[in-house]
């Protein structure tokens, strides 16, 4: 699970990224992902990309292969599409 700044208990590896506003940070567990495992980055919603991106760039540093990436609603409007460089699918996806 990767998770906001905060929410998860023990120790945590983190990411700062810059947001159209300014910066978030994301941390994940140290212990979540074995060096070689196989992942695939669920998220809610992607809008700009930014937080997949990192979530993506964050489980990499902790040696897994992101295999694909996937939402439940997609703002295709926002081109968050274009930040994701594995194999990406939505559920549903607006267009404005």
């Amino acid at each position: 699970m990767v998770r906001k700044r905060g929410k998860l208990p023990g120790g945590t590896a983190r990411l700062t990224y810059d947001l159209e506003y300014g910066t978030d940070t994301i941390k994940i567990q140290e212990n979540a992902i074995t060096p070689g495992q196989r992942v695939v980055v669920l998220d809610d919603l992607v809008a700009t990309g930014g937080t997949m991106q990192a979530a993506i760039k964050l489980v990499r540093q902790r040696g897994g292969i992101v295999a694909g990436a996937g939402c439940i609603i997609e703002l295709t409007f926002l081109q968050g599409r274009s930040r994701v460089d594995v194999p990406f699918t939505s559920m549903v996806a607006y267009d404005s």
